[in-house]
């Protein structure tokens, strides 16, 4: 069956179902009631003599027809309110807007810094810090439901993207182990003493873990996390040390035992990268956003 004729708020709708592949979270979206967004599947469903959704358990999974909507809508639609939005600017002082990103702990800690800004710009903009999952199975899904994910590349994301800073690795550790010596890890003691690990989830290796790998060295992880933050309250008065973005020294203060000190494996590189489905390139609120992110400074 054919789009052309359609009702464009049903195909928001559609889009907005086969992207969450939820009801309720398709309404929430859309500021639909469930009632409403249950009507506009069934007179989908009607229209295009296809489920499109079918339970599974307790999710919702998409027919093949389905599958083989999503991208048609997600390429086509952004192009419709393109057309329809042409003259239209962005305004942060006088309209509201919310924007999603989805970010690691450790990138919410660095993006601080640019959200003090914003709100001391008293604009209607409002932010919504999303959780990066460490085992993320749907990329794609992620990238349509959040403005922006912030992230390190190799996440297997491919939309548009350009690096916001890059940062360096080092190794905190509690300033009373025994094996430092005048405030540094030698390899020895840095293979030998137990690791805590942040656990990325599954995908390609992280740099770090990549620079070990090539000089022959797997961390096991004596306490693993899938968060950053609790890292120095782990390492603190025992003998364990972490290999970490130096911008997590942030968190540290002159009182605290907790001390970094440089990687006795030299100097890795870590990229912080923004990305944006391309749908949003010529979005006027999106483009405001991004231009502010890009323009912030990262330093430490």
């Amino acid at each position: 069956m054919s789009v052309a004729g359609q009702d464009l708020n049903l195909l928001v709708a559609l889009r907005a179902l086969l992207e969450e592949a939820n009801v309720t979270k398709a309404g929430e979206r859309l500021d639909m009631s469930q009632s409403a967004m249950s009507s506009a599947l069934a007179r989908l469903r009607l229209q295009f003599e296809d489920e499109l959704l079918v339970r599974v358990g307790r999710e919702y999974e998409l027919t093949p027809l389905g599958h083989l909507l999503l991208p048609q809508l997600q390429r086509t639609l952004p192009l419709v309110d393109k057309a329809l939005k042409i003259d239209e600017s962005f305004d942060p002082y006088a309209r509201p807007h919310t924007f999603k990103i989805q970010a690691s702990d450790y990138s919410t800690l660095v993006l601080h810094r640019a959200l003090r800004v914003l709100f001391d710009m008293k604009t209607k903009v409002k932010v919504e810090i999303v959780p990066l999952p460490t085992n993320a199975y749907d990329r794609v899904r992620d990238l349509w439901n959040n403005d922006f994910i912030m992230g390190v590349p190799g996440m297997g994301i491919t939309g548009q993207s350009q690096e916001i800073f890059t940062d360096q690795y080092v190794v905190l550790v509690d300033k009373n182990n025994p094996r430092l010596k005048r405030g540094k890890l030698d390899w020895e003691a840095f293979t030998e003493l137990p690791h805590v690990v942040y656990d990325f989830g599954r995908g390609p290796l992280t740099p770090v873990n990549r620079k070990l790998f090539e000089l022959g060295f797997t961390r096991k992880a004596h306490v693993a996390t899938t968060s950053m933050l609790p890292i120095p309250n782990i390492l603190r008065g025992t003998d364990m040390i972490a290999v970490v973005p130096s911008r997590m020294t942030l968190r540290l203060t002159p009182e605290d035992s907790v001390i970094a000190v440089p990687a006795p494996f030299g100097k890795v590189e870590v990229h912080q990268v923004l990305w944006w489905h391309e749908s949003h390139n010529f979005d006027p609120a999106h483009v405001w956003m991004r231009e502010f992110l890009l323009a912030q400074d990262y330093s430490l």
